[in-house]
Formats: structure tokens, sequence, C-alpha cells
């Protein structure tokens, strides 16, 4: 049995083999030698050295063209490369998919078996590439302060790089009645949106503390747009912690509605309050949860972004790909049911709720929103999409949403 340090150390060594192509070899080697040796002697140290000489024997090219590399060979890097080996350690994807993805892309077998099947291979590849891409940093203009010109300007000024986001197109269900229709019919706004492209602590970013911007992702910015808040409602962010939403509702209604913002966790429920008062918004009102259960509401509209399974953020949650199983989609798939029906007698008549979720899952998603109409008739769907979370120079998560109209 290998001790488990120097398990630690091999796993480390054959990682930076297998992933990081610029470093030498042999530094890789040398450095997993040296600290087998100060951890467990010659003996050990000798035996790390021999594990990884094997398996460097193996190795055909550390950045393989991906499009030309044989997938049962080949560990993936980027979309663009991979470590190529020369012989066969994984599945045929040609006869067993679903188990090929799941050990090439350290993803549970069961969720890429469900892509598979809702997505199709090519998508499903797609998004299992997305899981393990190194996410990119956005930030949300707050033009209630700024511009996005100006917020750029002071990011050269200060030698962060950054970028204004182009258009980035939209994977929706644009059928209803189509369980594998997506098309590429729209396309994410983004006028407000900067992606940073340096390597930045945000909070030391200029701007930061004076309230000029907020961290959010692509996909993520969706959901209150598709609300479409206006000056003079009143509107609840029911799960609002850490802010993102609540502090981009605020904006987008010009700090002129009414917003009252909750959620279970009263330590983040505080964070909500500190992000709130950094970008000086006067429109929030933070509620706690236990306070909605005395007669809170009726509201304009309600933002219902509810806890789910974080499949569509696995790049960003890398540790959820270890916890969730299909119980457990099961499970949140009846709390999200739970709060959709406490949301709708919260809303007045004529009001609306966006339900979402940075869930891909059919079940907390399209399943949940048809189950919801279906027992109420006073509801009716106004929007639906999902994006699927994508690589390229304007990655961005996956994610749901709907928005419910009250007759």
């Amino acid at each position: 049995r290998i001790d488990a340090r120097l398990l630690t150390i091999l796993r480390i060594a054959v990682y930076e083999i297998a992933y990081h192509p610029a470093t030498p070899v042999y530094s890789v080697v040398d450095e997993a030698v040296r600290a087998a040796a100060k951890s467990g002697g010659k003996k050990q140290s000798g035996f790390v050295n021999a594990v990884l000489r094997q398996i460097v024997r193996h190795v055909v090219n550390r950045q393989a063209d991906l499009a030309q590399a044989n997938p049962q060979r080949t560990l993936v890097q980027t979309p663009q490369a991979g470590c190529e080996f020369d012989t066969d350690f994984l599945p045929d994807p040609a006869t067993d998919a679903a188990t090929h993805l799941s050990l090439r892309f350290s993803l549970p077998s069961w969720l890429v078996a469900e892509w598979l099947s809702e997505f199709g291979p090519e998508r499903a590849l797609a998004v299992c590439m997305a899981c393990n891409r190194r996410p990119g940093l956005y930030v949300r203009v707050n033009t209630l302060r700024t511009t996005p010109d100006e917020l750029l300007s002071r990011f050269q000024q200060a030698d962060v790089q950054a970028e204004p986001v182009c258009s980035v197109p939209v994977r929706a269900y644009p059928d209803n009645a189509s369980r594998r229709r997506y098309e590429q019919e729209d396309a994410i706004h983004t006028a407000d949106m900067i992606r940073v492209t340096g390597p930045h602590a945000v909070t030391q970013l200029p701007g930061f503390s004076a309230g000029l911007f907020s961290v959010q992702d692509l996909s993520a910015s969706q959901a209150v747009r598709i609300l479409d808040p206006r000056p003079g409602w009143s509107i609840l962010d029911l799960c609002a912690a850490p802010g993102s939403k609540t502090m981009q509702i605020a904006e987008l209604a010009q700090d002129a509605a009414s917003v009252v913002a909750t959620d279970i966790d009263p330590v983040r429920l505080k964070r909500v309050g500190q992000n709130i008062a950094r970008l000086g918004l006067r429109s929030v009102t933070i509620v706690p949860h236990a306070q909605l259960e005395q007669g809170i509401g009726p509201f304009d509209a309600i933002l219902l972004d509810a806890p789910c399974s974080n499949t569509g953020v696995l790049a960003r949650r890398v540790e959820a790909r270890f916890r969730v199983t299909a119980q457990a989609v099961k499970e949140i798939a009846a709390i999200q049911k739970g709060l959709l029906v406490k949301v709708a007698g919260l809303v007045k008549p004529g009001g609306r709720i966006c339900y979402s979720t940075c869930s891909i899952q059919r079940r907390e998603n399209q399943d949940m929103v048809r189950d919801f109409l279906a027992a109420h008739s006073e509801f009716t769907l106004a929007h639906e999409s999902l994006l699927l979370p994508t690589t390229g120079p304007f990655d961005h998560d996956g994610g749901y949403v709907a928005l419910l109209k009250r007759k």
C-alpha cells in the first residue's frame, strides 16, 4: 500500500506532466523525487523516480492537437490540446461515451449520461470541456456611477488588462415541445460587461471600493435583465446572497424601485448588505427570512434564483461534481418546487416571477416550470432560455431562466 503522502506527491507530479506541458519533465521528476526523499527517505524517492519515469516513457506528445489525437489515449488540457500517451487507457467513446467522458473529465457518469441524452454527443462534449475550463473574470459596470468606457479607461491607466465583451450567442429552448432543439436564436446582453484578462485581485481593481462595478458571470447577469425591473416597482429577491443580482435589480431600476432582499442564511445575508453599501444603493431593504412569514408583499416582481445542483457552474464550484448525485437533484427539486409555490402567493395579479438556476438539469428547470404551470393556471410562460456552459474568448457558465407572468 502506497503511503498517503507519497501518493499525493505522485498525483501532483503526474498532473504537472499531463496538464502543464510548459514545465520540463526533468524538472517535474526532480522536484517530486526531492519531495519524496524529504518525506520518507531514499527508498521512497527511488520508488517515485521509477514510477514517474515509467509514465513519461508512455507519453507521445505532451501538447498534442486534440483534433488529431486518439481520444482513448489523450487527457484534455484545453479545447485545442491534450497529453497523448501510447496506450489506450480510456473506454472507446463510440461504444461507451458516458464512461469515456466521465473518466476523461472527472465527472459523474450518471450526469454525463443525462447530458448525452439531453444535448447529444457534440454538445455534451462541449459542456464537459467547459466544466474543466479556467473561468474568465467578468465585471458588471454600475451604470448609476460610471460608464463602461470610463471604467475601462480607469483599468487601462492602472495597467489592468481588460476588454469590453462582444455579443455572445445564447443556447435557448425556442420550441417547448422539443427536448432536443437548441438554437442560437439570441445573444447575451453585454453592453455593461467587461472581461478582465490579466491576473488581478478583484478587491484591488480600480473602482472596486468606490462601487463602480460588481463581479458577475455573463450567464448570471441574464436573469435580472429578463425580469426587467422598473422604477416604482416593489421587488423581492428571495435567495439574495451574496447580492450580485440584488444590486443588478436596483441598478436597472435606476435605484428607484422598492427592493426587498432576503436569504435563509443570515451570515450570507449580511454580505448582501455590505455589497449594497459598497455600491451606494438606497432602494434595497435587507429583511430577515423569518419576516417573510409575517405578511410581507405582495410584489410587482419576484426573483427566485433558486438553490440548485450547480451543474452549470462546475468550473467555478469544482467540488460540486463530487457531491452531486441523482438523488441530490431529486431532493433539491423538491425544495425548488416549494419555493416556487411560495413566491406564487407573493406576486400581484399582473406581476411576474423570474425563476432561475445555475443548473442545466431538466428536472430542475424545464420540468419544474412545466409542473408549476400545470398546477397554477393563473400564470403563463413569457420567456424561457437555457444557457450551456462554454469555452472560448468570452466563456460563460450555464444556467436557466424562465419568466412567469401572473394574469
